[in-house]
């Protein structure tokens, strides 16, 4: 029997095109598993609005499921149903995050602030001796910042 714990377990095999560390699952952006008999449809929302990666997301889950000769037709669609938050991150994502380099985000930071930017530790070394070099990285999500202590230069995951 085909359970939607089972199909949780396989998408965490699918991992995030810009970080590839983690999983879409441990991502948070896996909001909903809907079985009927053999086939599968998968919800995904998405980080933001504007993501770049979101078709091609949808393509790998179908891409991996489908490797899967006990399911049937496989279906992905993305919604916005759902207002995803970095709280969606698992623990086992924060790790993953933290393995790819970023400092991963604090949780229930219902309001952004300077002030929570500004106090990221460093996913090299876990100091809070860092400084915030600017509030925009690369993309939306980012901020950047240096670690005083291991003199590290690294971004951080805002929480949103």
């Amino acid at each position: 029997m085909i359970t939607e714990a089972y199909i949780r377990e396989e998408l965490k095999q699918v991992k995030d095109p810009e970080i590839p560390t983690i999983s879409i699952v441990d991502l948070g952006i896996v909001t909903g598993i809907k079985i009927d008999n053999t086939d599968v449809h998968v919800t995904l929302t998405p980080t933001f609005a504007g993501c770049p990666a979101l078709r091609l997301m949808e393509e790998m889950v179908v891409d991996h499921l489908n490797t899967n000769n006990k399911l049937g037709n496989i279906s992905v669609e993305t919604s916005f149903e759902t207002t995803w938050t970095t709280d969606l991150i698992t623990p086992e994502g924060h790790v993953a995050i933290k393995k790819h380099g970023l400092a991963p985000p604090r949780r229930n930071c219902s309001n952004i602030s300077m002030e929570i930017l500004e106090s990221t530790n460093c996913p090299y070394c876990d100091s809070e001796n860092t400084s915030m070099k600017s509030p925009f990285g690369p993309t939306l999500c980012r901020s950047l910042h240096y670690c005083n202590n291991c003199k590290q230069a690294f971004e951080g995951f805002k929480p949103v």
